[in-house]
């Protein structure tokens, strides 16, 4: 297979805003790939009331990953920041098939920045799940846009926007922002303002992770 032939990319979501961001930085970072995209927006939902990933939380994955899989993908992405231990149960189940959480590659970025990352997010799920995703070493600052999530979900980007630059003044000292929401991405430019320091995105990481991986 020649580099230049299209590659097929599952992108599995739980929140309805991840589509658009990964769209995005395909089409700027690795465009004509076959994207497809699997949404299961009560995921979320079932964390936030359940409080913790149970067995059938990674059960539910699974035969979402498997689905996608047997669709002929050559990757699979999740978007969802709060599921590592289940998508590492999916990695696990489909080696050697390149499975990505969404955050990995934007760490491994990270982490070249310096030793004190900043961590923002709108959904809270995703910091007890990705803080334990950075090497030891490095000090996590996590920090919670509050309200922005609310704001998104009511189609209100300039106040998701104002409130991510808000809450990112308080990470000002560290060595760089990461990102931790697909939906985060748009706020990328607010953020350095905020801070003057490097800010991570989960998406453009992740396809640029991607085009390595499959020899793009």
């Amino acid at each position: 297979m020649s580099a230049a032939h299209p590659r097929r990319i599952a992108l599995i979501h739980a929140l309805r805003h991840s589509p658009p961001p990964i769209e995005a930085a395909f089409a700027r970072l690795w465009p004509g790939q076959v994207l497809m995209n699997l949404m299961d927006d009560s995921l979320s939902a079932d964390l936030a009331r359940d409080g913790s990933l149970t067995p059938r939380m990674t059960e539910r994955f699974l035969t979402l990953a498997r689905y996608a899989a047997g669709t002929g993908a050559d990757a699979i992405l999740f978007t969802c920041s709060a599921f590592g231990p289940c998508i590492e149960a999916c990695a696990a189940d489909l080696a050697p098939m390149p499975v990505l959480k969404p955050n990995e590659a934007m760490i491994e970025e990270a982490i070249t920045k310096g030793t004190r990352i900043g961590l923002l997010v709108t959904f809270p799920g995703t910091i007890p799940s990705m803080i334990p995703e950075f090497p030891a070493g490095i000090t996590v600052v996590p920090k919670v846009a509050e309200g922005g999530l609310a704001a998104l979900d009511a189609g209100d980007l300039v106040t998701h926007d104002r409130l991510a630059e808000e809450a990112a003044r308080a990470l000002a000292d560290c060595d760089a922002i990461a990102l931790g929401q697909f939906s985060l991405a748009r706020a990328k430019q607010h953020v350095e303002r905020a801070t003057g320091k490097p800010v991570l995105t989960t998406p453009d990481s992740a396809v640029l992770k991607l085009k390595r991986l499959l020899g793009g």
